[in-house]
């Protein structure tokens, strides 16, 4: 088995008989503490499979796409709030009254979210972002600057995955390797490694071409048009990425009780 192609435990380390009687007692507790890549790849894993990407599922595409983005009520969760400031602020050009009615929106499917029992993180962050977006626009009294928390994630998800995917540790290859049980196994398969970079790259790209098309809207100041196009690249342009990168490691990973020629070719 070939070395990985950066310094890191290979699953020939990993999976090593222990050690003999005469080792020391620090290399051996050394060979059993996870590696930092390992701790991040169980991590992001596990929040994967916790917002409904989980392999073992036995979901379609279809299903999987629709739980992570969590049915109708993710989308209106996410699309009212914008479109209602967007709606108001074209109309009036009132700003005080566009953010308040974009976060009382985010305040109501916050309420309905603890009233159905969601964990309490989960139900304020919708409404903590809308806070944080109409913060500074209030403060500035542009209101174009209520997308600027947008354009820093933005910057921040694609940065992540480009640099990942040039340093040699793709994100969604640490991702698919622990949601699959693999680990960091697929770092000896050129074939994956090669399919997670470009996938890891493609959702660069995601990110990075929002910004690309919103900037010189923002810029321009035009507010209807730049939260329009923010809507269009949202929901949409995510859910068909997430399709492909589904598809795409199915592919590479068949379920064991599933032989790849019995696979379904739509999921």
């Amino acid at each position: 088995m070939s070395a990985p192609d950066l310094p890191g435990e290979t699953p020939a380390e990993k999976y090593a008989p222990p050690p003999a009687s005469g080792t020391a007692p620090d290399a051996a507790q050394d060979e059993a503490t996870p590696t930092f890549a390992e701790a991040i790849g169980a991590s992001l894993g596990s929040a994967a499979r916790r917002a409904g990407i989980d392999p073992d599922a036995g979901l379609s595409t279809g299903a999987m796409v629709w739980k992570v983005i969590g049915g109708w009520r993710g989308i209106l969760e996410t699309a009212l709030p914008l479109l209602a400031f967007i709606v108001t602020f074209t109309a009036t050009k009132n700003l005080v009254l566009g953010l308040a009615l974009s976060v009382g929106l985010a305040a109501v499917f916050t309420l309905i979210r603890l009233l159905m029992k969601s964990p309490p993180v989960a139900a304020l962050s919708g409404l903590i972002a809308a806070v944080v977006a109409a913060g500074l626009p209030l403060f500035t009294g542009r209101a174009e600057d209520q997308f600027v928390i947008g354009f820093i994630t933005n910057v921040a998800y694609g940065a992540a995955f480009l640099i990942s995917a040039l340093v040699r540790w793709p994100l969604i290859g640490v991702v698919v390797g622990f949601l699959t049980g693999e680990g960091l196994a697929w770092r000896e398969d050129p074939h994956k490694r090669r399919t997670y970079f470009w996938l890891s790259v493609a959702w660069a790209a995601l990110f990075l071409a929002r910004l690309g098309v919103q900037l010189p809207f923002y810029f321009a100041g035009d507010v209807t048009t730049l939260g329009t196009v923010k809507l269009l690249m949202g929901i949409p342009f995510f859910a068909l990425l997430l399709a492909l990168t589904w598809i795409v490691a199915r592919r590479l990973n068949p379920r064991q009780d599933t032989p790849p020629e019995e696979a379904d070719p739509a999921s």
